[in-house]
């Protein structure tokens, strides 16, 4: 039942702080500007962003489970696993690269919205939300839709959006202080490792669709040494999708994904000189989120090291 609560609480986990960190940021500016009178449409916004979230994976769930025979299932399934992973990938470099500019962002953007009323304050919350909450949704359809139950991957995504909320409110409020360049750079490396795998059974179940070849052309067969119904078989198969029979294509698929996509997601970019950066007026700034919370942003385009602190934290 367990066997894929690990990668979906790291799922809700990961897209669920970057979630919830956004809306924070927008509740802030609005108590820092005292505009609290626009919060209820902040949370309009959010609100709707969340029911549409929920509502794309009822379909999800009912348009595959409607599909007439297990090749057209397969065939759905393959194809919305490699979206998925191309989405959540594209999503991992996007944060990585603008995480240092999100705050100056979303609040250039609430403000334009104010001026322009309350409808487009509340549309501005629901993108901004509503970006990551579909995006997420279609990723933990990929992911889960590989257990044998929907309990497990249900409670582990579960597990990591409460978490994720809980760590986002105690950031609001000073209660913590975490590097979020050092978590945002671990868990999207481990979630790159989750996508390789959920690329690699997207083109097994395209395998099984017929609609690629090679589904009895296998690379290895370790079923003997790894029982799919062992503890430790279970294991990996829920936390990095390893299956025991993996096909010459699956083999390719993730080696071709997972080493350079996670070479370039670790490899070190060139960060700025001293000079350089007190040209610019110091690009390692700290940058007030919430009640006696703050963003300080180095220059390292690589790991933008976020950390939500209300003291400096040496890094």
């Amino acid at each position: 039942m367990f066997d894929y609560f690990f990668p979906n609480l790291l799922i809700g986990l990961r897209e669920g702080l970057e979630a919830a960190l956004v809306v924070s940021i927008l509740v802030a500016y609005l108590v820092k500007t005292e505009r609290r009178n626009r919060l209820p449409l902040v949370w309009a916004g959010v609100a709707a962003a969340i029911a549409v979230s929920v509502a794309f994976g009822a379909l999800l769930t009912y348009a595959i489970t409607g599909l007439d025979t297990f090749k057209q299932q397969e065939l759905a399934g393959g194809f919305l696993s490699i979206v998925a992973v191309g989405l959540v990938t594209w999503m991992i470099f996007w944060m990585r690269r603008t995480a240092r500019h999100l705050k100056a962002d979303l609040t250039g953007k609430l403000e334009a919205a104010i001026a322009m009323g309350a409808g487009a304050v509340a549309l501005m919350a629901f993108l901004a939300v509503a970006r990551e909450g579909l995006e997420t949704t279609l990723f933990f359809f990929s992911a889960a839709q590989q257990a044998e139950s929907e309990l497990g991957p249900l409670l582990g995504f579960l597990a990591g959006i409460v978490i994720a909320v809980a760590l986002a409110f105690a950031l609001y409020r000073g209660a913590v202080r975490i590097n979020l360049g050092t978590f945002f750079t671990w868990t999207g490396a481990l979630l790159v490792v989750v996508a390789a795998g959920i690329f690699s059974y997207g083109f097994h179940d395209l395998q099984e669709a017929e609609v690629l070849p090679g589904l009895n052309t296998l690379a290895f067969d370790v079923s003997a040494q790894v029982p799919p119904d062992s503890w430790y078989g279970t294991l990996l198969k829920g936390i990095f999708n390893f299956q025991p029979q993996t096909t010459v294509l699956q083999a390719i698929a993730w080696t071709a994904y997972l080493v350079p996509v996670l070479t370039f997601f670790l490899w070190p970019s060139r960060t700025k000189s001293p000079t350089a950066v007190a040209a610019d007026g110091g690009d390692s700034r700290t940058t007030q989120v919430g009640d006696g919370a703050a963003v300080e942003a180095s220059a390292d385009d690589t790991s933008t090291k976020n950390s939500v602190t209300g003291a400096p934290t040496g890094s």
